[in-house]
């Protein structure tokens, strides 16, 4: 199916298919009476390559062939959120083939109190908890021994949730986006490089110019562009001259995550098919095997990318080199975690790996909210996805739409996701996914200078 040709304006212009996106445009076309003045601009072709076995793969942590769906939170505010997504997940016919309720173990690490800040919320929720304590040796008997031989030195409780799971991440993104363009909404691909103001007294931004030179005018512009953000919005900062403590990167960083993709014949497979979602403690996750068979170990150990621009402002933004790109120490720190949880991988080649790149607030709520400049009046956000926004692709939409309609959703939604005081200047801090913090560089992976590609 090929989108429908572009228009050179549109009303609402979102920039970016990834989950917020995707997910927008979908809620807008079920209740706006004309879906083709609404456009998704992206630099990804239509409809998107596959995650696993492409060349190159879109870019964006929403294009991934898994993703964890789960309600175990340590904040109320998001675990209800969650509850309202998984019951979507579990009941809609558009996305219920894609969800696999396989379950969740949780590691915690020794000292830490995560686990149980979660449970706590299961158990005032209004809804049954359905977790319950494992002990490390039950963990490694459970799942066909899938964890017998793991080090599980550094941990030292563990607890179980039957109701969390997965979804092929690509493939429900894809569904959602095609069902969008099939009810009106009009697809680009392109890739946008600056922001335009309007030549006159108006205030707000005219549109968007893309690489190629095309510009797209637009009555209001969505930026759902992840861990890009910062850079496309450089520009019109500079111009208009805000400061460092007022631009976007004071709310959102770019950060990065290290996936590594194992390749399973059909009896690994079938053995590995018997485990949950595995919660690493702080050292990331591994998810059941995806139907094209891949096993996915993410390194949960997050970084930053940090660069000048020619205004002098620090940003941190994804490398410009293919997400196949990894530092070599970043390889070998990964290998090593993998081989501690699961010493039967020892020696195995990967498959593939990828540098998943997301926004990450400071306090990991999303920024769902206009732009506080009102020399920026048509300007909205949809990003700081933080590495656990993906489960909310079936509902997140309907809320960002709210925002796009100046109709509120709520004090507490408003407040949550609004522009923050919770600056960068000042540090992350504990909130919805405080794993995801990013505390290190990548160049201070890079070997010198040296990268591989595998």
């Amino acid at each position: 199916m090929a989108a429908a040709s572009i228009a050179s304006e549109c009303r609402i212009l979102i920039v970016g298919s990834g989950i917020f996106g995707t997910s927008t445009a979908y809620h807008l076309s079920l209740s706006d009476p004309n879906p083709s003045s609404i456009t998704i601009l992206d630099r990804n072709a239509f409809p998107p390559a596959p995650a696993a076995n492409s060349a190159e793969p879109p870019l964006g942590a929403s294009y991934d062939i898994n993703k964890i769906v789960r309600a175990d939170y340590s904040t109320p505010f998001y675990m209800d959120l969650a509850h309202e997504a998984i019951d979507a997940w579990s009941t809609d016919p558009l996305y219920q083939r894609f969800y696999h309720r396989t379950g969740w173990i949780m590691l915690d690490e020794k000292g830490s109190d995560l686990a149980e800040r979660i449970r706590k919320n299961f158990r005032e929720c209004g809804r049954p908890d359905p977790t319950k304590d494992m002990s490390l040796e039950e963990v490694r008997e459970a799942w066909g021994g899938v964890l017998q031989e793991a080090n599980m030195n550094d941990f030292e409780t563990a607890y179980w949730n039957p109701e969390a799971g997965w979804a092929e991440a690509d493939k429900a993104v894809e569904v959602m986006l095609k069902k969008s363009v099939q009810r009106g909404v009009q697809y680009c691909q392109g890739y946008a490089v600056a922001l335009l103001l309007h030549d006159n007294c108006k205030r707000g931004i005219r549109g968007v110019k893309l690489a190629d030179g095309r510009v797209i005018e637009a009555d209001k512009v969505l930026l759902a562009t992840g861990a890009w953000t910062s850079k496309l919005m450089s520009g019109i900062e500079d111009t208009l001259s805000i400061n460092a403590i007022n631009r976007v990167e004071q709310q959102v960083k770019a950060a990065g995550v290290c996936v590594a993709h194992y390749k399973l014949n059909e009896d690994e497979k079938k053995f590995f098919n018997e485990m949950p979602v595995i919660i690493n403690g702080e050292n990331g996750d591994i998810q059941p095997p995806s139907p094209s068979s891949f096993l996915k170990f993410t390194n949960g150990r997050s970084f930053t990318n940090t660069m000048m621009t020619d205004s002098k402002h620090e940003i941190s933004v994804p490398p410009s080199c293919p997400q196949d790109v990894i530092p070599r120490a970043l390889r070998s720190e990964t290998i090593d975690i993998i081989e501690r949880i699961m010493p039967q991988m020892a020696g195995r080649e990967v498959a593939y790996w990828r540098l998943c790149w997301d926004s990450v607030t400071p306090t990991q709520y999303q920024l769902i909210t206009r732009h506080p400049d009102d020399r920026l009046i048509n300007l909205y956000f949809a990003i700081g996805g933080s590495f656990h926004s993906w489960k909310f692709l079936p509902t997140i939409g309907k809320y960002i739409s709210n925002v796009l309609r100046e109709k509120s959703n709520g004090h507490e939604k408003d407040q949550s996701w609004t522009w923050k005081d919770a600056r960068w200047s000042l540090g992350g801090s504990r909130g919805a996914h405080e794993k995801s913090l990013p505390k290190r560089e990548l160049r201070d992976l890079e070997d010198a200078g040296k990268m591989s590609r595998l």
